[in-house]
């Protein structure tokens, strides 16, 4: 199923946002003008909301110890955080997007 989450003008570039898909918190992240990813919005560490960490290119880092991870695969790039987090698909259409929700 997939699901509106914003427009493409709600997301600064290099910035990430909360978004909620079916009642999960999800980090809406835009690293690139037209490049759109999506992962759960909490670290697999220490349970901190990573859309308000820092993302840099490719890499979201959580405000709490500083863990990396890789918002294209989830996978955890530093520590003190070794286990990776959701991935979702983002469809971009027009000035919508959407992120393609687990059922």
């Amino acid at each position: 199923m997939r699901v509106r989450v914003a427009s493409v003008s709600e997301v600064e570039v290099g910035r990430a946002i909360a978004v909620e898909v079916n009642g999960r918190k999800v980090a809406l992240c835009r690293p690139f003008p037209d490049e759109f990813y999506a992962i759960d919005d909490i670290c697999s560490h220490a349970l901190a909301s990573l859309s308000e960490g820092e993302l840099m290119e490719y890499e979201i880092e959580c405000p709490r110890h500083g863990a990396h991870f890789d918002i294209r695969t989830g996978e955890a790039l530093t520590l003190p955080a070794t286990k990776p987090v959701k991935t979702y698909r983002v469809v971009v259409e027009g000035d919508e997007v959407y992120i393609e929700a687990p059922e």
